[in-house]
């Protein structure tokens, strides 16, 4: 008689296993019993597994093809997951780019029918091309693991099927692993979110899962995925995403998922055969402030549905939502780096960045304050100056003349020096009474100087008027139809 116990508290067992363990107990919460050729019990914190009249090969193939199927239209379809339209689309497309990436593991038509989702009520649908899966590699007679007997072998070697972006160690040779751990992640699939990115990247989300029950019944009640929710911006908003969606549709603290993994696939320099090994791994802890945070991003730099000239259909993704969840998942003030974000980017959608700038805390707003009190009083001396000379002023040209003065220092003391100057030039009631402040942040620390230099940019780039009209001019676009090739990858065929 062959029994296995997956417990997610064995100190030998890793977050994917832990993960795939909960897919497990997630599986099974709808598999028929009667006529099963196996046993099973799930508690809070473990699945027991036993069989005596199959052999392990026999038991774990009924497992996985009883979990993993193949509809009709080409999607790979987990009844435990109860999946629409969009959520067979997603899951599948998430699944053949991350586990099954390979045409070894995955065969699909060669023929590619196109799909359209609505995004947007009111909004043109989106088109995008896809190849019905026939088979893949969880619906197939899984053999690599047995002996000629059909029991488990000793050690087993893993793939990138397995665990996504795994490649074989030149020196070492594949990655071994145990039975129990083996048979764990043959249902991590379920227990991911799955996200494309743009440049033919993608991201796989692994969650931290405490208690097998309480998350099987988040799980049971979570609808499926949306189109919208399958594209991202990056890594990084990967998994704000779905910890803000955990919370939002479910309860983290019910379910027990205190952190989140997310692996970010695509082509390495240095191994150019293979699309998604792994470029970037996070791990991002359930904090509530944070996901607050990202949801107010989300809203203000939403992806749109854009039209080419030829009436195609894309969604355009914002420059700005990456770089703030880049900072958001690294523990960075959400601005931080908006020096280099601004030499990467020239155009970016201004005014959510205005209105960003409320979430500044009040240490924050200080420095924020008085240096747009400075910029204030430099525009009336500009605007003044303009008038005399009997031209109108040219409010592009004198802000980034601005900028690019306080662009120009490379260290701590020169910053510093800069920034004084500006500040005493062109003085304003703001400055008043925080010198103390402004002090702290030029000399504190290294790292110090460089957020207040990233804060003093951004205080410039999102200034407006005390009439609410940002001074320079109208809102800047997201990416224009002649980009749509780069986001618009969705109309290569996979």
């Amino acid at each position: 008689m062959s029994e296995f116990t997956l417990s997610i508290f064995d100190p030998n067992t890793l977050l994917p296993h832990r993960a795939g363990i909960a897919g497990l107990a997630l599986a099974l919460s709808v598999m028929p019993r009667e006529d099963a050729p196996l046993t099973w019990e799930v508690t809070d914190d473990e699945v027991k597994l036993a069989w005596d009249k199959v052999s392990d090969r026999d038991a774990v193939t009924w497992l996985v093809q009883q979990t993993y199927q193949v509809t009709a239209d080409g999607y790979l379809d987990v009844p435990a997951l109860k999946l629409d339209n969009q959520g067979h689309y997603t899951f599948t497309e998430g699944v053949l780019s991350t586990f099954l990436q390979h045409s070894q593991q995955r065969s699909r038509d060669s023929n590619a029918v196109a799909k359209t989702f609505q995004i947007d009520e009111g909004q043109p649908e989106i088109r995008v091309e896809f190849r019905s899966l026939l088979s893949c590699y969880y619906t197939e007679d899984i053999k690599e693991a047995f002996n000629t007997k059909g029991a488990f072998k000793k050690e087993i070697s893993l793939k990138g099927h397995h665990l996504p972006g795994l490649i074989e160690c030149f020196v070492n040779g594949a990655y071994q692993e145990s039975s129990t751990g083996f048979l764990a992640l043959l249902f991590l699939p379920l227990a991911c979110g799955y996200y494309k990115l743009p440049n033919l990247r993608s991201a796989v989300v692994i969650p931290e899962v405490q208690n097998l029950k309480q998350w099987v019944k988040h799980k049971q009640d979570f609808p499926g995925r949306t189109y919208r929710d399958f594209r991202s911006s990056g890594a990084g908003e990967s998994a704000l995403n779905f910890l803000w969606r955990e919370q939002t549709l479910g309860d983290i603290g019910l379910a027990q998922v205190d952190y989140c993994e997310v692996y970010q696939l695509g082509k390495q320099t240095w191994y150019a055969n293979q699309n998604y090994l792994k470029q970037a791994v996070y791990r991002v802890q359930v904090d509530e402030d944070v996901l607050a945070l990202y949801r107010s991003a989300q809203v203000l730099f939403p992806s749109q549905v854009k039209k080419t000239d030829k009436g195609e259909t894309w969604l355009a993704i914002s420059k700005v939502l990456p770089w703030i969840c880049d900072n958001l998942v690294t523990g960075n003030a959400w601005y931080g780096g908006f020096y280099e974000f601004c030499k990467r980017n020239g155009f970016y959608e201004r005014k959510g960045l205005v209105k960003m700038t409320e979430y500044l805390n009040t240490r924050e707003q200080v420095l924020f304050d008085a240096v747009q009190g400075a910029f204030s009083a430099y525009l009336r001396g500009q605007i003044l100056q303009a008038e005399k000379q009997g031209r109108p002023l040219d409010y592009g040209q004198v802000t980034d003349k601005l900028l690019n003065r306080l662009k120009r220092p490379s260290t701590q003391q020169d910053f510093a020096q800069t920034l004084v100057d500006v500040l005493t030039q062109y003085r304003s009631k703001e400055i008043r009474a925080v010198g103390p402040q402004i002090y702290h942040w030029l000399h504190h620390d290294e790292a110090n100087w460089r957020q207040a230099r990233d804060l003093v940019l951004l205080a410039i780039a999102t200034y407006t008027s005390k009439k609410g009209d940002a001074l320079d001019g109208a809102e800047v676009p997201l990416e224009t139809s002649s980009e749509s090739e780069s986001y618009g990858d969705d109309l290569l065929a996979s």
